[in-house]
C-alpha cells in the first residue's frame, strides 16, 4: 500500500486499463462510500447537471482505492465556503484516499468513466443547502472507448 504522499490520481488513459474485476471492486467501494457520506450530508435521489462550469466556486477532489489508485471511486465538487468540512478520515477509513484535483483533470476523468455529457452528479446538502456534487463509480455503465 502506498503512502498518501506517493499516491497520484490516474490519467484518463489509465482508465482504459481497468478490468471488469476493477469495475466490480469500484462499485462495491462506492456503495460503501455513499453510506458513509450519508451520515454527514443528505444526497439528493436524482442526478443533476455536471458541476464543471466556467466560473464555478468548487474545489474538486477524487476518491481512490488505496490498493489500486487507478480505481476511481468517486469524483466530488464541493463549494469552497462549505463548512464544516466533512470528517474524511472517518468516511474513507483504511481503504480509500482523497486527493485534490483540478477542474480540468476531474472533467477528463469523469468523461472517461461516464461519457454521457451531463447529469452524472448527485447534489448533496447540509441543512437543506446544496454544498456540492458527487459522482460514484456504481453509476458507471461502460467506459469511454
Amino acid at each position: 500500500m502506498l503512502s498518501t504522499t506517493e499516491i497520484k490520481y490516474p490519467s484518463p488513459s489509465q482508465m482504459k486499463t481497468l478490468t471488469l474485476t476493477d469495475l466490480v471492486i469500484m462499485n462495491k467501494l462506492s456503495v460503501s462510500l455513499r453510506e458513509q457520506i450519508k451520515k454527514y450530508v443528505d444526497i439528493d435521489p436524482f442526478t443533476t447537471h455536471d458541476p464543471f462550469q466556467e466560473n464555478d466556486d468548487y474545489e474538486y477532489s477524487v476518491i481512490l482505492d488505496k490498493t489500486n489508485t487507478n480505481r476511481v471511486i468517486s469524483i466530488i465538487a464541493t463549494k469552497r465556503e462549505f463548512n464544516p468540512q466533512l470528517p474524511w478520515d472517518s468516511i474513507l477509513g483504511n481503504l480509500l484516499t482523497r486527493l485534490p484535483i483540478s477542474k480540468t483533470e476531474a472533467s477528463a476523468l469523469k468523461y472517461e468513466l461516464m461519457p454521457k455529457d451531463t447529469n452524472n452528479f448527485y447534489s448533496f446538502r447540509q441543512s437543506t443547502k446544496i454544498v456540492g456534487y458527487i459522482m460514484f463509480a456504481f453509476q458507471i455503465c461502460g467506459l469511454h472507448q
